[in-house]
This record gives structure tokens, C-alpha cells and sequence, in this order.
């Protein structure tokens, strides 16, 4: 059986690491598992010409959004989000193709990253109104908060994250990127490598940090606002942990098996220590 990761870029994915990690441990040999690039336009062609023989999918950006409308079935999580990152195919008897199956196991990932971390919190700003920030809502309302800030650069764009906090019964107020009050219990960061810079700073002269900060980026790490997190003392998740996760609930979801996460946390750490010696090297 075959799966992959699409995206654009793609190149720097994780994800095959910890799917690969998975079969191995589950002794699932005829299954394989790539990262190909695919833009938004390129989606519809890429989902018709795959055949009888492929699994799922894992998707990233920008196909979390675009997928949608090219589902059979999702499940409410994503439909609540208006995300799906992932696509797991299923029969085919007395059909031209089978039938594509949405879900979004960033939501689960978020959930258990914070759990396992112990975090608790009241008051919580997500960076970012991406569609990472949108499984966030779902994630936090899971864990029983419903009102949440968020920080956008252009409120204009947050229309997508407004109407997924209604679907999902939240209330969000928008606040200006670089706001940062004091005594926050969370601070969560959806936004990409280099995105939330300003936050560096601003972690270091406050006189009150966040008690947690969970950043989505995984590589290189720590990032510059991780780094900003442990020096004042903050609780520091790192995005590994949410990619973990959410991949451990695809290959469940792909394979029907349940995910040896032991195994697929060892193959993705070696996959990122061979990245920093590569990158040390050159």
C-alpha cells in the first residue's frame, strides 16, 4: 500500500520519518510512504490519478483548506475547523474511484502535546489565523476553553478562523500582531519559522511571562522564541511533539493498527539529529 505527504514546499517534511518509523514497527514491509509537492492547482489532477493501491494521505500547506471541497465524507472536526490534513481512501467495488475520507488529527495532536505537558490555562493567545491556528480553537475548546485571543497581522484575513470559531462555539477577539499581556497561562504559536520573532523580545522584557509556550515549529530547533520561553522559566512545547501525534492518529486511521508511537518519536528524533549534523557540516 502506498501513502504521502503533499504540500508545496514539501521538501523539509517530517512525515515520512514517522510513517516510515510506524511500518517498520508494525511489520508492514509492502507499505511505502513519500513526500510529493503539490500546490493548490494541482490537487483535483493529483487526487484523481491515484489508484486502487493508495491509502491516504497527509497533507500540508496550503491543500488543508483546498482539500475540502474534493472529500466524499469528512468528519466534524474538520468540517468545524475547515481543515482536513488528512485523506484515507476507502473501497472501490462498483465504483470509478475510491471514496475519499477527510479528517484533521491536528486537533488530537494539539490536544495530547498540551496534556502530556501538563498545561492549564485560562487565558491563551494564538499566534496566527492560519488553518493550524483554526485546529487550535477545536484543540483548546476540547480541553474546555472557549474564549481565546488572537494575535493576526491583517484581521481582514482572519475570516476563515472567525467562521471556524462559530462553527465550533468559540468566542475569539482579534488582537494586533506584537500584543503580548502579562500573566498569560498560554501562548501558542501556529505561525512559520521566523513568524513570531516579534514575540522574542517580548517574552524577554516581560515582567510576567506566559506560563506555557507551544511554538508548531519542529526544525531547526529550539526556535528563537523557544529559546525566549526557557530563559524566563516558561513550560516549552515544542511543535515535534504536535506533529507526532497528529501523524500517530494518521497512521491509525491509514492502516487501522494502532500507531507505535515509541518507535515513530525514535525515527523522527534521528531523521532531525541527521538534519542538524548535515546542517553543522555544511
Amino acid at each position: 500500500m502506498r501513502a504521502a505527504v503533499l504540500g508545496q514546499p514539501v521538501s523539509h517534511s517530517l512525515s515520512p520519518a514517522l510513517h516510515r518509523a510506524a511500518y517498520a514497527a508494525l511489520g508492514l514491509g509492502g507499505w511505502s510512504y513519500q513526500a510529493i509537492e503539490c500546490g493548490e492547482a494541482g490537487l483535483p489532477a493529483r487526487l484523481a490519478g491515484l489508484g486502487p493501491d493508495w491509502a491516504g494521505l497527509s497533507l500540508t500547506m496550503p491543500l488543508k483548506r483546498a482539500v475540502l471541497p474534493l472529500l466524499d465524507h469528512a468528519d466534524p472536526v474538520a468540517t468545524q475547523t475547515g481543515a482536513a490534513n488528512t485523506v484515507v481512501f476507502t473501497g472501490r467495488a462498483k465504483r470509478e474511484r475510491q471514496a475519499r475520507h477527510g479528517y484533521n488529527t491536528d486537533v488530537a495532536g494539539l490536544v495530547t502535546a498540551l496534556t502530556e505537558a501538563g498545561a492549564q490555562f485560562a487565558s491563551v493567545l494564538i499566534l496566527g489565523a492560519g488553518a493550524t491556528a483554526c485546529s487550535a480553537l477545536a484543540a483548546l475548546r476540547e480541553l474546555g476553553q472557549r474564549e481565546v485571543a488572537v494575535a493576526v497581522r491583517d484581521p481582514a484575513r482572519a475570516q476563515d478562523l472567525l467562521a471556524a470559531a462559530a462553527r465550533l462555539g468559540s468566542r475569539v477577539g482579534l488582537r494586533p500582531f506584537g500584543a503580548l499581556d502579562d500573566g498569560l497561562d498560554l501562548l501558542l504559536s501556529t505561525v512559520p519559522s521566523g513568524g513570531a520573532d516579534t514575540y522574542t523580545e517580548r517574552l524577554r522584557q516581560s515582567g510576567h511571562p506566559p506560563t506555557t509556550v507551544l511554538d508548531v515549529v519542529y526544525h531547526p530547533w529550539p526556535t528563537p522564541l523557544a529559546a525566549a520561553a526557557q530563559a524566563v522559566g516558561a513550560v516549552t512545547i515544542g511543535g515535534f511533539e504536535f506533529l507526532l501525534h497528529q501523524a500517530a492518529r494518521q497512521v491509525e486511521l491509514m492502516t487501522g493498527r494502532q500507531a507505535p508511537v515509541a518507535a515513530m518519536r525514535a525515527g523522527g528524533l534521528a531523521e532531525l539529529a541527521g538534519r542538524r549534523a548535515s546542517a553543522d557540516s555544511g
